[in-house]
């Protein structure tokens, strides 16, 4: 448990009066087998669960009955056969003492304390389930096909969390440093290690070890690749070539489940070529954009428009585009180059809240997502506040594929110069990635060191 028990208090008591009426099922998530029973992942708390209960055992469901201002824990007390081969765990009745839940039931008993709820006429609110074996458990409670449970989950409740779990409080923000500076050993080492004949799977090994030797894991699977035009490229036995870019994107998950998530580029010869700092130049640009501009009540779709802009100008100065800026930004041109969108929002999920559904984590009634290639893949577009941490991680990416398609289908030939666009087949990609916080009159970059990302300071820092 993170937090004081009264932190846990509160958040129930404010999730209780936003949603207003009924009861709140937050089930938590169970063991998940890998290959055979006994042989499972590596555990992991369901972060709502874990922002109301603050519990991380597994097994558990949280309720809350508005309407009767009670609140539950239902779970099972372990056997002794299980104490012999996991050790001593707490009752249930005194792991929801600890976060100040008066209520305890074994887990048996939740279907009968539901069930009357339906029967009486309550509203029973749950957040969309994204594990099979949580969406048979809210069927079963509900009496509703398993594969029916997203669609029908509360969007009273959805908005409620959403609301409280963006802003985060100074704990969280302190939590969420300590991620960052596993991060940097993370991202540190794989630039030194970074060397012609190094495979990328022994570097991504590298860094997971890091992680789970001083948190909990990898807030999400590592990203080490020389093609870094694919955006989730997991590390291969590909052995890294002089004259080509690593692209490393990996972030650690502390023992109190806060992520960080952070990209950097390295040349594998120890120096970028002309060639390719004339592109990191134009990213590294757009990175800076982000940190001098945004503040509390902008539109990040703005933010992301305006970086967009940016990288079309300079784009248009090697000779890779051309047109009228604004045109070719409206006209979804610069997607040629940047294929998503800049950045998302940040916490106890890497992607925070994503499986609550982006368009109640990242839009709202201004500001609609949207269905134009690349910038439909903006995770965020709302106008941003204090305490809120995102991604700035602008990116340029050179895609085989996509450049043949677009080209065939003579997309955009007012603004892409197709010949000069050849040249850079074999590129890859360039991403630059910081985790940021909005203050009250602009936003900083969260991490007590940060990650060497100027083209001048990499190269100095792989040479020592």
């Amino acid at each position: 448990m993170l937090f004081e028990r009264e932190t846990y208090v509160e958040r129930r008591k404010e999730l209780s009066a936003k949603v207003g009426d009924g009861i709140i099922l937050l089930p938590g998530n169970n063991d998940a087998p890998c290959n055979y029973p006994a042989n499972g992942y590596k555990y992991r708390q369901d972060s709502s669960f874990l922002y109301y209960f603050g519990l991380e055992h597994d097994g558990l469901a949280g309720v809350i009955d508005i309407d009767g201002n009670r609140e539950y824990l239902f779970g099972d007390d372990i056997d002794m056969e299980n104490i012999i081969w996991t050790g001593f765990v707490p009752s249930v009745a005194d792991m929801a003492e600890t976060v100040g839940v008066s209520n305890t039931a074994p887990m048996k008993e939740l279907w009968s304390f539901v069930s009357k709820a339906l029967k009486q006429g309550r509203k029973v609110h749950y957040l969309p389930p994204y594990r099979y074996d949580t969406m048979i458990q809210i069927g079963d409670l509900l009496g509703i096909h398993p594969l029916k449970t997203r669609e029908n989950a509360s969007v009273r409740l959805i908005k409620a969390v959403v609301d409280m779990r963006s802003v985060k409080s100074e704990g969280e923000i302190a939590e969420i440093e300590r991620a960052m500076a596993i991060g940097y050993e993370m991202h540190t080492t794989a630039m030194k290690a970074c060397a012609p004949g190094v495979t990328e799977k022994f570097i991504g090994g590298l860094i997971d070890g890091i992680a789970a030797s001083y948190g909990c894991k990898v807030s999400f699977n590592s990203i080490v690749t020389m093609h870094g035009e694919i955006f989730h490229g997991d590390p291969s036995l590909h052995r890294l070539e002089s004259g080509r870019l690593m692209l490393c994107d990996a972030g650690a998950e502390t023992v109190n489940n806060y992520c960080s998530d952070n990209t950097r580029v390295t040349p594998v010869s120890g120096h970028f070529t002309e060639k390719q700092r004339d592109i990191y130049s134009i990213v590294e640009a757009c990175h800076d954009l982000v940190i001098e501009k945004a503040h509390p009540g902008m539109k990040w779709m703005d933010m992301h428009l305006d970086v967009c802009r940016l990288m079309t100008d300079r784009l248009k100065d090697l000779g890779l585009m051309k047109g009228n800026t604004e045109d070719a930004v409206q006209a979804g041109a610069h997607a040629m180059f940047l294929q998503h969108g800049l950045g998302h929002m940040m916490g106890m999920d890497v992607h925070d809240m994503e499986g609550l559904g982006q368009i109640y984590v990242g839009f709202d009634d201004e500001v609609r997502p949207s269905e134009q290639f690349g910038t439909n893949c903006l995770r965020c577009g709302r106008r941003i506040q204090p305490g809120w941490v995102l991604t700035d991680e602008p990116g340029i990416y050179f895609i085989p594929a996509l450049m043949d398609k677009w080209k065939s289908e003579n997309m955009h030939r007012d603004f892409i110069c197709y010949d000069r666009l050849e040249q850079y087949r074999d590129f890859g990609g360039i991403r630059l990635e910081d985790d940021i916080l909005i203050t009250e009159t602009g936003c900083r970059v969260l991490g007590e060191k940060q990650i060497p990302y100027h083209s001048h300071e990499v190269e100095e820092f792989i040479a020592r």
